[in-house]
């Protein structure tokens, strides 16, 4: 493989991070490490500019409600032009739960609209019924060069239902779990390279065939063209969480 090094930016990683989902971070590292691919890692947190050519991935994970209203401002005072000039040369942009609703058209929360980046077309209100919480799967569509068959398994706890517009695309249809609002079997959304999620878990562990589309995609090479790591570990980490789904 030519030297090549991924590029990620990590966008308020000291805020956006209730689930833990640095870890998929640390999924994206290693497992360019372990195929000899450069990895570096760059943070843009609160008040800090945005570089929306430099970086192949762009990563937010989900905070609480005080800390994404924190982020919803300042992404679109600071960041929000970057983002988008990033989405439209066909970066990968990955949004977990509140990133996911960050990327969208406005969060509500109670009487609040809080705006959002826009790059996915979707709406999310925070409702007065039961949180969406459990072990979720979904079957992925769209995903060029995805493996046959390959399902994404994780874990959902999120308030608000989310609504796609009449084009916008979800990221797959739900197997087991509640999904984009506990109703219409759609999870997620995706628009180009730009990908919307409830799954945490964290989502890259428990599916290392995402981390690789995604190290494959940022890249522009072919997934075939990554090499086989010895993933038996991982390989029971997903079996486990599709179980743990139903699945």
């Amino acid at each position: 493989m030519p030297d090549r090094t991924l590029r990620v930016c990590a966008l308020y990683p000291d805020l956006m991070n209730i689930y833990a989902d640095r870890g998929n971070l640390i999924v994206l590292e290693r497992r360019c490490a372990w195929r000899g691919i450069g990895f570096e890692l760059d943070a843009s947190s609160l008040g800090e500019p945005l570089d929306g050519e430099h970086h192949d991935l762009y990563y937010i994970g989900g905070g609480q409600d005080r800390d994404q209203r924190l982020c919803a401002e300042d992404l679109l005072a600071l960041k929000a032009d970057a983002l988008r000039r990033a989405a439209a040369r066909e970066a990968i942009v990955l949004g977990v739960c509140g990133g996911y609703q960050l990327l969208g058209s406005s969060y509500t929360l109670d009487d609040e609209r809080i705006e959002g980046v826009g790059l996915l077309d979707v709406e999310t209100v925070r409702v007065a019924g039961p949180r969406l919480i459990g072990n979720v799967a979904i079957e992925p569509a769209g995903l060029p060069g995805a493996p046959a068959g390959a399902v994404l398994a994780g874990f959902e706890n999120h308030g608000g239902r989310t609504t796609l517009g009449g084009a916008q695309a979800a990221l797959g249809r739900v197997l087991r779990g509640h999904g984009n609002d506990g109703s219409s079997g759609q999870e997620g959304a995706r628009s180009g390279n730009t990908i919307g999620t409830y799954l945490h878990g964290p989502l890259l562990p428990k599916n290392v065939w995402f981390a690789d589309w995604l190290i494959a995609t940022a890249l522009g090479i072919d997934i075939a063209g990554l090499g086989a790591l010895a993933d038996e570990i991982e390989s029971q980490t997903h079996q486990s969480a599709l179980q743990a789904a139903g699945v």
